[in-house]
């Protein structure tokens, strides 16, 4: 055995070993049944469904630029909250500095430009029998010459995810330098909690970790992705073509809006399930065994485990509840960004992932240069439900799992040739492994 591959046993025994070592603690439920996993009961998640699955319309405020009408539009398989083949456009440019610059989208005729944004909405609601003459669908133009697609991401179990303490994460990133002697090292960023003006935590949701909490992501998204503007992300992207009063997202009687909703529904899926029959099979094992022994474990972490409950996250806005407090769960990710040659070259967009607002707020412990950093890095894509996905890696253009192993280069590009060197049969049982998960 080399030495590269002594590290990597060992890396990946000692991550896994320090984090599922917290205690106490009990294995978080798991399952594609759409019920709840005890934050909330099943009537109240299936309420909540709901309101994720509901199709958006004109009147409700969708657009004027959006991508789709629902979440379950793009995060549904095999259940809401599950992933999909959809995927957004974004794209940017590069300035003469060398420095990446976000992409300026002309509509309405170039009579105006949209900027502050990588996003490139595929749909619009005009022209329209109220605005017959009107156009504003926004399209690429020549100067944005970074261009790229991203998959839409699995949110079910991210209720866990959000409730991983902050230091586990940035432990994380410590361990792999040390132990990889800085071959592999995850950038935890430390990003704005919108809701909480001021306040940052370490970014986990998003191919970016563009955000910490499920309230932040759920916001973004509502308006980035279907043009629906929210008590966190009030203006419009554009106001062209647009007839419904501001914010579209109104809490309800209850006191409750959508991305409460949203927020919710996602903090109460279950995390997804492993199929056990395959798992439990000569070859699955063999291939388990070796996923650790060449590395991949390392960064793709078997086992993390919650802060406990009663802990309070989000700049103070949320406490975790016991549902969700010292649960074990098993994302194979470890929410770290890495360069493994796949990125796509594009910087997070400040005014579009926080608001319009975000330079005028001092966040703390947060830094431009940190978030320029991540331009050729993207998360770490957890593996767990993997099995379900035909399209794989960020830009879903591996369509098998070899595919998809042999294109990590960069940090992994030593897990990755001792992968080429294993015998045909030792590749294999691991594939075998990941169609388990």
């Amino acid at each position: 055995m080399t030495n590269c591959t002594l590290w990597a046993v060992a890396a990946a025994a000692g991550l896994t070993a320090a984090i599922a070592a917290a205690a106490p603690r009990s294995e978080a439920p798991t399952g594609f049944d759409s019920r709840s996993n005890g934050v909330v009961d099943d009537s109240t998640h299936q309420a909540d469904q709901a309101t994720f699955d509901a199709v958006e319309a004109i009147a409700d405020g969708l657009g004027p630029l959006y991508n789709a009408q629902s979440c379950r539009e793009c995060h549904q398989n095999p259940t809401s909250g599950g992933p999909s083949q959809v995927t957004e456009l974004r794209v940017g440019h590069r300035a003469p500095d060398g420095r990446f610059r976000n992409a300026d989208i002309p509509i309405a005729r170039g009579s105006v430009v949209i900027s502050g944004r990588t996003l490139v909405n595929d749909r619009a609601i005009c022209p329209n029998a109220a605005f017959p003459d009107s156009e504003i669908q926004e399209r690429v133009p020549e100067t944005e010459t970074i261009r790229t697609t991203r998959a839409s991401l699995n949110l079910l179990g991210d209720g866990l995810v959000e409730a991983i303490a902050d230091e586990t994460l940035l432990d994380l990133g410590r361990e792999q330098r040390r132990t990889t002697h800085g071959e592999i090292h995850g950038q935890a960023l430390r990003v704005p909690i919108v809701e909480a003006a001021g306040s940052t935590g370490v970014g986990r949701f998003g191919w970016k970790d563009q955000h910490a909490s499920l309230l932040s992501f759920s916001g973004d998204a509502y308006l980035n992705e279907m043009g629906i503007t929210n008590r966190l992300f009030p203006d419009e992207v554009t106001t062209l073509c647009n007839t419904v009063a501001e914010p579209n997202d109104e809490p309800d009687s209850t006191g409750f809006a959508d991305i409460d909703r949203f927020a919710r529904f996602m903090r109460a899926t279950k995390a997804p399930a492993r199929d056990t029959l395959l798992a439990l099979t000569p070859k699955a094992r063999t291939g388990s065994a070796l996923f650790d022994k060449i590395g991949c474990a390392i960064c793709h972490v078997r086992t993390l485990t919650t802060a406990a409950a009663g802990t309070t996250i989000n700049g103070g806005t949320f406490t975790i509840p016991p549902a969700l407090g010292e649960k074990t769960f098993h994302p194979f990710g470890d929410f770290l960004l890495h360069n493994v040659g796949t990125g796509d070259g594009i910087v997070m967009a400040m005014p579009e992932h926080y608001g319009r607002n975000v330079y005028n707020v001092a966040w703390r412990a947060f830094s431009l240069d940190s978030v320029a950093r991540t331009r050729n890095k993207v998360r770490t894509a957890p593996l767990w439900g993997v099995r379900l996905r035909p399209r794989l890696m960020h830009d879903e253009a591996s369509l098998t799992l070899r595919d998809a192993i042999v294109r990590h280069r960069g940090e992994a590009s030593g897990v990755t040739q001792r992968f080429e060197k294993l015998p045909r049969r030792a590749q294999e049982a691991i594939i075998e492994f990941l169609k388990s998960l």
